[in-house]
């Protein structure tokens, strides 16, 4: 009897005895049963989106601003918003959005403006970015667990000439705002939203619900103005390469989603109400809950943060029957104790990525769900989107844009390429690096940095001239256009929903006093989602080392999500040619135990310290002791 734990393998299969499971793919019997009588309901949808798309060209006269006017007159009375105990109709979304948008525009904001917001998730967040974009300024959404280098880094790289505080950030903001070389205009434009009413305005500070109380509710003549190339929203994302970078979304980009997910994926009504589960500055919040509820002015559901034991009290209360997600969302969800009302629930549908096939077929069934329209893309609108528009169980679905899936040498951690130069596509039941094909390189932007941008792309992939963008991730070919999600190569991994920057901990653990070097890098936990951060040190002596101190640092500099779980102390790192560390052996020996005479250091949940990596614990963990 063979006593041996089965491991994860990097494509996301099981591995027992050295043997990967063998993969799934798409059977012919499966495709003449589903896909092809599928297709015959979504083709007539999609020419009706290439109809609309052709009609809106980048220079047409039309944004989410007026979407929400024409809802206003099309479905006054249905909902448009809830949070918490408040509900509004759309045509008391697109008045407060008013209300904003004219005080805006006395105060002198114009068409190419940018605005930074830095807010929870709460009511007040949509009615601003929707005033904003009726005025053509660009809102710069912050990601709220951003706090010092990282936060001072996002309000740099997009700097405004408002900035909107929430009551409930106020302190955070404080801590960096001398460092942020604000102008004196700026400085005389900081406006303060309360939030709980615990505090009034800070010296400095404007009470923006003061302002706007009197201000009009009648559309601003500006809408009219806004084209649908001008930009709405910048997304931060942590992308390869280190810091957070803006990429740019468009009153185009939204409005292309919404009839791609309003109407081919998810197939949206008026009287659906979608419970938006992530930041409302997330891609997910904006690009596929907002812009799929955009398609028939379907409600929105918004709550302050996802929480696992309340999340379906709280979808009966909105009676939401669809909700967006993000695979550790499912599991957290999946991991709650079992309790004999799972499946008395309005949900019907859920859109997102990350669900894993090893609980997808139980979360459905347990949770009484009829579809997943799981996905996989990314914020920049160049990277190859998929969708599970057919319902085809642990598929992320399929793109209707070129992308190719090619060959990766994970030893050397870079594409495979021919005598030639050329890369090679993997064949079905094969993962690889997944591609987006650039069809035009001379319109090519995906940030507003353009040599972030440029570091995206390859070159030269088939044939001369070409240009692809790599997403970074490893996909698997499962026939018939169809793909899975298999990992996140490079130096970003996910944890807890968010996209870690490895060079961005890097960067900030290396400043820390004993430190003469370190790497950075996302490990598997079994039974949790995504990978958490693992850092390798290289100390700079031999006098005993300070966790505590350790650890006050990194909470201080870095976001909770970016916090390492685990330390190795490593003797001297292996380098490549160009001089950088080998990840891909420290990544493969992960933390584990048996495997590794170095010392090992934990931070188990709940604990406020690092402690021995003891067998015990490794076993702990690998048995499901320890929720991180």
């Amino acid at each position: 009897m063979n006593d041996q734990k089965p491991e994860v393998s990097l494509s996301g299969e099981i591995v027992q005895n050295g043997d990967e499971k063998k993969p799934y793919i798409i059977s012919k019997e499966e495709y003449k049963s589903k896909i092809q009588p599928s297709w015959d309901k979504k083709t007539p949808l999609i020419m009706q989106g290439v109809v609309w798309m052709e009609e809106h060209t980048p220079e047409t006269k039309y944004s989410i601003g007026l979407r929400i006017e024409e809802h206003a007159i099309a479905y006054p009375d249905k909902l448009a918003l809830l949070y918490e105990d408040e509900k509004y109709t759309h045509k008391e979304f697109n008045e407060l959005a008013n209300r904003y948008a004219n005080y805006f525009l006395k105060l002198g904001l114009k068409r190419g403006d940018e605005a930074v917001l830095f807010v929870e998730n709460r009511s007040e967040y949509m009615f601003i970015i929707v005033a904003l974009g009726k005025l053509g300024v660009v809102s710069s959404l912050i990601n709220t667990n951003l706090r010092e280098q990282p936060l001072i880094h996002s309000m740099q790289h997009t700097p405004g000439r408002i900035y909107i505080i929430g009551e409930e950030l106020i302190e955070a903001f404080e801590n960096i705002k001398s460092r942020l070389d604000l102008t004196d205009e700026q400085n005389q434009k900081l406006f303060f939203l309360p939030d709980k009413g615990e505090m009034n305005a800070p010296e400095g500070y404007i009470n923006l619900n003061e302002q706007i109380k009197n201000s009009e509710i009648t559309n601003p003549p500006t809408t009219s103005e806004v084209i649908m190339d001008d930009p709405f929203v910048y997304i931060f994302t942590s992308g390869t390469t280190g810091l957070p970078k803006a990429a740019i979304l468009k009153h185009r980009s939204i409005l292309t989603a919404m009839n791609w997910w309003g109407a081919m994926v998810v197939d949206m009504k008026t009287d659906d109400i979608i419970y938006i589960t992530t930041p409302l500055f997330h891609s997910h919040g904006i690009k596929v809950a907002f812009a799929a509820a955009l398609y028939r002015g379907s409600a929105m559901a918004i709550a302050r943060k996802f929480s696992a034991s309340k999340f379906w009290d709280e979808a009966r209360k909105f009676n939401a029957n669809c909700f967006n997600y993000v695979g550790e969302i499912c599991r957290y969800l999946y991991n709650q104790p079992p309790k004999p009302d799972d499946a008395d629930n309005p949900i019907v549908k859920i859109v997102g990525n990350g669900l894993k096939p090893d609980i997808w077929m139980d979360f459905k069934k347990r949770f009484n769900i009829q579809e997943i329209r799981e996905f996989y893309g990314a914020t920049e609108d160049f990277v190859p989107n998929f969708a599970n528009i057919h319902n085809i169980d642990k598929s992320c679905g399929i793109c209707l844009t070129p992308y190719a899936i090619v060959r990766y040498d994970l030893e050397k951690d870079e594409p495979f390429r021919t005598e030639r130069g050329r890369m090679k596509k993997v064949k079905k039941g094969e993962f690889g690096l997944c591609l987006g094909q650039i069809v035009e390189p001379e319109k090519f932007y995906m940030y507003k940095d353009k040599e972030a941008t440029e570091k995206k792309a390859f070159r030269d992939v088939f044939r001369k001239g070409d240009m692809y963008i790599n997403t970074g991730d490893l996909l698997r070919d499962i026939g018939y256009g169809h793909v899975q999600f298999v990992d996140r190569l490079g130096d970003t991994f996910r944890w807890k929903g968010e996209n870690v920057s490895t060079e961005e901990v890097e960067s900030v653990i290396n400043i820390f006093k004993q430190i003469d070097m370190c790497s950075v890098y996302g490990v598997i936990i079994p039974h949790t989602e995504g990978r958490a951060g693992m850092v390798s040190l290289h100390k700079i002596d031999n006098e005993e080392f300070d966790f505590k101190g350790f650890l006050t640092f990194v909470q201080k500099y870095l976001p909770e999500y970016a916090v390492p779980k685990f330390i190795r102390f490593i003797t001297e790192f292996s380098f490549t040619a160009t001089h950088k560390i080998q990840k891909v052996k420290l990544k493969n020996k992960g933390f584990n135990i048996n495997e590794l005479k170095d010392p090992l250091f934990v931070l188990l949940p709940e604990s406020s310290a690092y402690v021995p990596l003891t067998k015990e614990i490794y076993e702990g963990i690998s048995e499901r002791k320890y929720r991180f």
